[in-house]
């Protein structure tokens, strides 16, 4: 069958490590200095381990491969103790995978295996890592406006969702969905001062450095994830005068052109003293 599951770029892949305690289905081993996925069927293509790379080099792409097996995961992990199985049931409770949460709590109950609760463990055993978790603030009342200054006016966040790094992000986040997209370079929310009111308020957000960040094919591969998979309304590009930012631009373009999407695109630069070109 054809769905979404992780790829690795063992170019990239440097074999620290990281990744693999960070996969909830026990789907990643180091083999010859390398990350592999050591079955298909054992990984779900969520991308729970995607922000535990330090070098980007894991994506998620959608290929024929083997359906996800939860039975075959819950036999993978159930002997490696109580805090990984919390983990487990916990991914799939955060990402609302109910029938496979209920398979794997009959396995356990079948086998005589006690089933953590996995509410305990929601600080101690996160869901990878706990600053990539992802998190969908678009149901959740408006955040109050900041104090300021007596004189000064009050400023409400607009941000709808976390992460926002491009490195990060699940290219099927559900924030996604008939969205519009605003990608901005780092530097452009400390440059122009109305950044949330001006391009972020009603639109999901992609933030990356083109300059600093040497990771081109990585960062054009996930948003053409994000532009094929989803139903994207508009694309806004911020970016900064300097040329290196420009950066932002292409690879935008270059992922809609992948994506075999029609997406209507716009385009503004900031200068350095915080004005729009």
């Amino acid at each position: 069958m054809k769905r979404q599951i992780i790829k690795i770029n063992e170019k990239l892949c440097n074999g620290c490590g990281e990744c693999v305690p960070n996969c909830p289905e026990g789907a990643l081993q180091i083999i010859n200095g390398k990350a592999r996925l050591v079955g298909e069927l054992l990984c779900d293509g969520l991308g729970a381990c995607i922000g535990r790379c330090p070098l980007g080099a894991i994506t998620i792409e959608e290929r024929e491969a083997e359906q996800y097996d939860e039975i075959k995961v819950i036999e993978n992990i159930s002997k490696a103790g109580q805090d990984v199985i919390a983990a487990h049931l916990k991914h799939l409770q955060d990402h609302g995978q109910i029938n496979d949460l209920k398979k794997a709590k009959e396995y356990l109950n079948m086998k005589k295996i006690p089933v953590p609760q996995t509410e305990k463990h929601k600080e101690s055993v996160p869901c990878g890592c706990p600053g990539a978790m992802m998190q969908d603030f678009r149901s959740t009342p408006d955040t109050p406006a900041q104090a300021q200054e007596p004189g000064t006016k009050s400023i409400s966040s607009q941000l709808r969702q976390w992460p926002i790094q491009l490195h990060l992000i699940n290219p099927q986040a559900p924030y996604f969905k008939d969205a519009d997209i605003v990608v901005a370079a780092d530097c452009v929310p400390f440059s122009y001062p109305n950044f949330h009111e001006k391009f972020l308020k009603g639109k999901a957000l992609v933030i990356y450095c083109p300059k600093l960040d040497n990771a081109a094919d990585i960062y054009t591969q996930k948003m053409t994830q994000i532009f094929k998979h989803n139903n994207i309304k508009s694309v806004t590009m911020v970016h900064m005068e300097v040329p290196c930012c420009y950066g932002i631009v292409g690879f935008a373009q270059d992922a809609v052109k992948q994506s075999g999407k029609n997406i209507l695109l716009k385009e503004y630069t900031i200068s350095l003293q915080g004005d729009i070109e």
